[in-house]
């Protein structure tokens, strides 16, 4: 994960570093302590998107609240993938490929999009490269997402919508998105 990249996300654990521990720790935590694994299951639509409807919502380890927090994300409105759940959890996916666990209620079924590139994006009046841009998505920017056809969708901000290329904002691939 870039850490730099993923500030306006998340906020990292007091002192703690951005790694990612191998399989076999956390299998052999699970063995010494006896501690069953997650029984979540693929959402019967997975995958499928939400939005973070709160702030701040802590990312844990595991489906509970005595799971480490991984970290915690400080924005609302920011879409995720959900590929995993249980009834009160979500195994989410985020932007930049992290993948943890929060709380069910903590989520909206409302889809946004987020440009994760640095620079503005030109919101078209319609779907094509030479219509007239309408508005600007900024760099780092979420999104409403009305729809998506032919490769662009169409996506408001504040009270201005416009079309873009789908491939130039995340939140709208219909597989998976992190591995």
């Amino acid at each position: 994960m870039n850490e730099r990249s993923k500030q306006f996300l998340i906020k990292r654990p007091a002192g703690g570093q951005w790694r990612r521990a191998p399989f076999s720790v956390f299998v052999a935590i699970a063995v010494l302590t006896g501690a069953a694994a997650p029984s979540g299951r693929p959402p019967p639509d997975a995958p499928r998107y939400a939005t973070l409807k709160t702030a701040p919502v802590n990312a844990r380890i595991g489906p509970g609240e005595d799971y480490k927090a991984l970290w915690t994300f400080q924005a609302k409105g920011v879409p995720v993938q959900i590929i995993e759940e249980t009834e009160d959890w979500r195994r989410v996916c985020d932007p930049e490929g992290g993948v943890a666990w929060v709380r069910a209620r903590a989520l909206d079924a409302r889809r946004t999009v987020i440009r994760m590139k640095p620079t503005d994006l030109p919101m078209r009046r319609r779907p094509a490269d030479d219509a007239k841009i309408g508005a600007v998505l900024a760099g780092r920017a979420t999104a409403a997402l009305a729809e998506c056809k032919r490769g662009w969708c169409r996506i408001s901000v504040d009270h201005a919508s416009g079309w873009v290329r789908q491939g130039e904002v995340w939140g709208t691939v219909e597989t998976r998105q992190c591995r």
